[in-house]
């Protein structure tokens, strides 16, 4: 895969002394929960003299955020503990878990939760007022907060973007493409000293900033069958990766296992929720599997519940199984929006059983950080789920990504702005030229390009990976690379293919080097975990082979304080 590895370092020619000059104290990329919770945290600290840019790929409440379903983790009930939280955490993570991420997280997201109260966010409440705690796969207690229903995330979206609204210092760029993050040099590491960014409006600008922080979500969109909304095509990692930042445990991809499963229909999310009220999935003969498998049955984690899924359709056959959410009295007032979704289709979960099926759900790998957010890059923070904190080690706990975003994200947009006032002179401008000459290959078809690519990725390094069938891959990967990633293109779908060549290829090395199952990394030709594998596999610009790193050990750093 020598073509991804030595990949060009910018995606297009351009001079940047050229180019229309934007000024900043820190930028932030993606305007989901991670992104605006960093903004927010970065205005409030720099004061009305300080300036604060976010970009947001298309619509502001376009993101993997706005979408989430399920609610926010958090231990605060009186019959709960952020011990017993940690724990679900750890036996979730499959032995990949960072300790000390776990511990950070767990012990925070309660008073960022309190915070969001704070702000007028909608919670679900009992009669009494109180919050209503939902439980969720995995969680030992019921801990999982939502907001209308199946809309926690829309609600969540509504909040921040209200309030990076409000605040004066903080500026939102909509429908601004980040092609790449400029740096002082173009060997692997030089520091990040803001982006090139492509508005169909206003073309090429190059936004200059003392610090960037990158939470631009994750990698769904490289898979056929996918959660995620149409701009999660792993555009910041591919970025990072490019800029020499390095992207960890790329081979640990969460496949929800319910999604509506109709021909031709997208592929809507069917909450967690769902069968936390008691829905359960039933095979063609109308029998639950699920008690075959796992002592929590449809609770399972979801690695465990999408692989009995696939197991149970090579039994059965056919393109999904059921589930039975007939038992759920107030199924249309605890779950609107999906009721909106199915009634669209001519379903009733009152009396119709749903058609689900697995789908690649959220991109556990990323940017390695440490406990502020802080990459091996000077200059570049990652938050959310562009980043791999060591919080979710080999399988995200259902709920833990919205407050990994909250706790994180004011982490890291506090470090950032220390850092930030911490620098001299105005950020930038420097002269950096990219030099790409014409490529003298041929041209494949982009749209093809896509298509094969997502399917691939779907048949051979989905919800059950092996060897011979990951090396097919690889060879693929290498084919398509020689003949798009030299190429030049002028627009989004262009820089998106590229992007999701760059960051599938290393989702499916990570894969074939991981020669073990672990969490959702499952290998029908290496069943076992192996304990000389407790490591995060680190990959780089420039080198076909990892950097490995202990895991459960994440360096410690300074807390922010609330």
């Amino acid at each position: 895969m020598n073509g991804i590895f030595d990949t060009r370092r910018y995606l297009i020619p351009f001079r940047s002394n050229l180019l229309p000059q934007i000024f900043c104290d820190v930028l932030v990329v993606g305007s989901g929960v991670a992104g605006t919770r960093a903004a927010l945290q970065a205005g409030a600290e720099l004061g009305p003299t300080g300036s604060v840019i976010v970009l947001a790929k298309g619509a502001p409440s376009e993101s993997n955020t706005a979408w989430a379903q399920g609610g926010i983790a958090g231990a605060l009930a009186s019959d709960d503990s952020v011990a017993s939280h940690v724990e679900d955490t750890l036996t979730a993570g499959a032995g990949l878990c960072d300790d000390a991420a776990v511990r950070l997280v767990a012990e925070e997201g309660p008073a960022e939760i309190r915070r969001l109260v704070d702000w007028g966010m909608r919670f679900d409440l009992h009669a009494d007022g109180t919050l209503d705690a939902g439980l969720e796969g995995g969680h030992t207690h019921n801990r999982v907060y939502h907001a209308g229903g199946d809309r926690t995330g829309a609600e969540l979206s509504r909040v921040m973007l209200g309030r990076i609204e409000a605040q004066e210092n903080v500026r939102l760029f909509d429908n601004c493409f980040m092609l790449d993050l400029v740096t002082a040099g173009a060997e692997p590491g030089a520091a990040v000293l803001g982006a090139i960014t492509w508005h169909a409006r206003f073309g090429l600008q190059v936004i200059w900033s003392r610090s960037t922080v990158l939470a631009s979500g994750g990698a769904g969109q490289v898979y056929r069958e996918t959660s995620n909304p149409r701009c999660a095509t792993a555009d910041g990692l591919a970025a990072a990766y490019r800029a020499g930042a390095t992207l960890s445990d790329m081979a640990m991809v969460q496949f929800h296992p319910t999604t509506l499963y109709l021909p031709g229909a997208p592929r809507a999310l069917i909450s967690e929720a769902v069968r936390g009220e008691g829905a359960v999935l039933l095979d063609d003969a109308g029998r639950r599997f699920m008690e075959d498998e796992h002592a929590l049955a449809d609770l399972a984690p979801r690695d465990v519940v999408s692989r009995a899924i696939v197991r149970q359709l090579a039994r059965q056959g056919g393109k999904h199984v059921w589930l039975d959410a007939r038992a759920l009295g107030a199924f249309g007032e605890r779950f609107p929006g999906i009721t909106r979704t199915l009634t669209n289709f001519g379903i009733d979960p009152r009396r119709d059983l749903i058609p689900v099926h697995p789908a690649a759900h959220y991109t556990i790998g990323g940017v390695r950080t440490d406990l502020t957010g802080r990459t091996g890059v000077r200059g570049l923070w990652a938050v959310g789920e562009a980043s791999c904190t060591g919080l979710h080690g080999a399988n995200r706990l259902a709920s833990n990504s919205l407050l990994e975003g909250l706790v994180m994200g004011r982490i890291a947009g506090r470090a950032a702005c220390d850092a930030a006032r911490g620098a001299v002179g105005t950020p930038g401008p420097a002269s950096i030229v990219s030099d790409i000459r014409p490529s003298d290959t041929g041209e494949l078809d982009l749209v093809d390009v896509r298509s094969s690519l997502r399917s691939v990725m779907w048949k051979n390094v989905g919800v059950e990976r092996a060897g011979p069938k990951l090396s097919d891959v690889e060879e693929m990967f290498d084919f398509w690379a020689r003949y798009t990633l030299d190429k030049i293109f002028d627009e989004p779908d262009g820089w998106e293919v590229q992007n999701m060549l760059t960051v599938g290829a290393l989702i499916a090395r990570s894969a074939s080097w991981r020669d073990e199952s672990r969490g959702v990394h499952w290998r029908t030709d290496r069943a076992a975990s192996e304990d000389r594998l407790l490591v995060h596999d680190g990959w780089r610009r420039g080198s076909g082979e990892p950097t490995l790193e202990p895991a459960g050990a994440a360096m410690p750093q300074e807390r922010a304080p609330a």
